[in-house]
């Protein structure tokens, strides 16, 4: 390189290192830990601490991540087709993602929250949402797989979920678009939205024993838009927080619009007097509507749905002692309940401070009617200064989400700010401030929305992350950032990517799901209608242009290997069984030209997949999960014929029968 080339170059290289340097957040050199990489370290053949169940935003699915590692061990298909797993391709799985508009192949999964019991996870379940059309999802955590998913009639989006009660008695969905209710009679004009449209809050019970959604009830409240929610526990049991913005009913431009108020609301609803009314039978039975409510069988390992048509609703307008409005700084995103449930926080969007409401102070005012006044058809405003504990001053820019530790501290999220903001809840003083890198949006202490928080650690879930990882074109990746909140100050220890865009998070201990996690299905209790039992089982039958092939796997082939006979015009179903029983040992198929996915079939499990021929030839099939030495001889060969052939129907492995 010539001296003068050598110069420029040298200019260039500087600029880009100014320009680098002057996009990060002031003090991001002093943030991370001299022995972070020592404490994230898991060695080989140890484990994390903590499972970590985290929103995959819009791929519509659940990743499973570990804490601190960062490594990432699953991703659980919930919302979104996933041909890895043949989600949504197999037929056993197609029925998981009907809904009342037919076959929905994605959504967009913003929250996640665990089954809890007296406050705390109890590593049962966990709860996912689709903010899109809206569902309420339930993964078993024996099996790490989707068990149910149940749709929400009366609404329109479903951000507002699954934010559960102390004992898990309801999973809580409210709308985050009000719409006028399903039915006929919602063709109304749009801008009839202050009379027409209205909020719905649906309360899911979730069966003790086996998890099962039934949509018991729902509020109808006036046309709100709904953010979070978080439900009280310890004093506050029996209560639920819901944000709300759109004060305005405003149903165009609501950038503008939607942003005039100085204050929007948070509504406090005891839903214990709720389910006291809708037990009395005050509530109204709607027959309109129609959801799909789908429920995965570990014992047949296949799906069923069906289309409900029928819901409870009580209107808070017809009440006077079931909702409260709290007034709160403008677009508030989070309502979190600390550990005692004493205080809620909100989170207005565009404020400068975090306000802070106490419980007690509540139920005073209540109980002394101290209110500025009544909206949309009778519901009481709170007075501002009659319920607030009090205001955390300076904290940031950009208030989105608090969680706590058990030792009287939360953590805010500042969108603006780029930072994670920590302090006292009694106290309302700041104690420490870590910046973000960049646009944190959500964030998560393990243990932090529940009755004892295990602390320790703190995630954050950012939306932008320039110069955070290697480039990969336009699109970059969504980053996580694990802190360590064990002491006064957080510590930066990790930076992480995310699959999708990460919203939420449930950090649930190691200890508590491990032992339990399902190695293997026993083959013996495999109730699926077309299970093949043994080798000598496998076979091919025909019932008029349906075409059925009782198929196993076992290493290192499959069984039958060579199959004739098939016709164009035929439909093909590969009836799949994987007769192992060693842990680890899971099979695939596919077959060429096949227009949906492969299968991955685990060790005793039986699974299908439909193939309609597109042509006349010879099609190879093999396995797609690497088994063993000889993966690659674990083929075959399916010969398809013209129509009307008399090719006769052969199916064998090894020798012709």
């Amino acid at each position: 390189m010539k001296p003068k080339q050598y110069l420029l170059w040298m200019a260039a290289v500087a600029a880009v290192s100014l320009s680098f340097n002057a996009c990060r957040p002031k003090g991001a050199g002093s943030a991370v830990s001299g022995n972070a990489a020592q404490r994230t370290y898991v060695p080989p053949g140890q484990y994390d601490e903590f499972y970590t169940f985290t929103s995959g935003g819009f791929s519509g699915q659940m990743s499973v991540y570990g804490l601190p590692s960062g490594r990432l061990f699953r991703v659980i298909p919930v919302f979104s087709v996933d041909p890895e797993k043949a989600w949504g391709f197999s037929e056993e799985t197609k029925p998981m993602l009907m809904t009342s508009h037919g076959f929905v192949p994605w959504d967009d999964l913003h929250h996640i929250e665990s089954s809890f019991t007296d406050g705390m996870p109890d590593g049962k379940w966990v709860f996912a949402n689709s903010n899109n059309t809206p569902r309420l999802a339930r993964i078993d955590l024996t099996t790490f797989r989707t068990a149910e998913i149940i749709e929400i009639p009366n609404t329109g989006g479903n951000h507002c979920s699954p934010f559960t009660t102390e004992n898990s008695e309801y999973v809580i969905a409210a709308t985050r678009f009000s719409v006028p209710p399903d039915g006929p009679e919602s063709d109304v004009p749009i801008d009839s939205y202050k009379e027409n449209f209205k909020g719905h809050i649906s309360f899911v019970s979730v069966d003790k024993e086996t998890g099962e959604f039934d949509i018991t009830f729902q509020l109808k409240t006036p046309g709100l838009n709904f953010d979070l929610s978080g439900a009280g526990k310890g004093i506050s049991g029996g209560w639920l927080f819901i944000s709300c913005y759109n004060s305005e009913q405003a149903h165009t431009l609501q950038e503008v619009n939607a942003s005039q108020n100085d204050k929007d609301f948070i509504m406090a609803i005891n839903w214990k007097k709720a389910e006291e009314y809708f037990k009395a039978g005050r509530g109204t039975k709607q027959t309109n509507v129609r959801y799909a409510h789908n429920k995965w069988d570990e014992h047949t390992h296949s799906a069923t749905h069906e289309i409900k048509t029928e819901v409870t609703v009580l209107d808070v307008a017809e009440f006077d002692d079931l909702a409260y409005l709290l007034p709160c700084p403008k677009s508030p995103h989070g309502a979190d309940v600390s550990p005692t449930g004493e205080y809620i926080v909100g989170s207005g969007k565009l404020a400068a401070l975090i306000p802070v409401f106490s419980f007690e102070k509540l139920q005073q005012a209540i109980a002394n009617k101290e209110f500025e006044g009544e909206r949309y058809g009778g519901i009481p405003v709170m007075k501002y200064e009659s319920v607030l504990h009090g205001e955390v001053q300076k904290p940031g820019l950009g208030p989105l989400h608090t969680e706590f530790d058990a030792k009287g501290n939360a953590y805010t999220s500042f969108f603006v700010s780029s930072e994670v903001v920590k302090w006292n809840v009694e106290s309302l003083e700041v104690l420490d401030r870590q910046p973000t890198y960049y646009s944190v949006g959500h964030l998560m202490v393990a243990g932090g929305n529940s009755k004892n928080p295990y602390g320790k650690y703190l995630v954050a879930y950012n939306k932008i992350t320039k110069d955070r990882f290697l480039p990969t074109g336009p699109e970059l990746a969504h980053s996580a950032q694990l802190f360590d909140i064990s002491g006064d100050k957080m510590e930066l220890l990790l930076d992480f990517p995310t699959i999708g865009e990460p919203h939420y998070a449930q950090a649930i201990p190691a200890e508590m799901l491990m032992d339990k996690s399902l190695k293997i299905y026993d083959i013996n209790a495999n109730a699926h209608p077309h299970k093949t039992n043994g080798e000598a089982e496998a076979r091919i039958e025909r019932e008029g242009n349906i075409v059925r092939v009782y198929m196993t796997t076992i290493r290192s082939h499959l069984t039958p290997d060579v199959i004739e006979g098939i016709r164009l015009g035929d439909e093909v179903y590969f009836h799949v069984t994987n007769l192992e029983q060693d842990w680890d040992m899971p099979h695939g198929f596919a077959i060429k030209g096949a227009n949906n996915s492969e299968l991955l079939i685990m060790p005793g499990e039986t699974t299908t997949l439909k193939w309609v021929p597109d042509r006349v030839g010879i099609f190879p099939f093999y396995c797609t999960d690497f088994c063993s030495a000889l993966h690659q001889e674990m083929s075959g060969y399916v010969r398809v014929s013209p129509k009307g052939s008399n090719v006769p129907m052969t199916a064998y492995t090894g020798t012709k029968k």
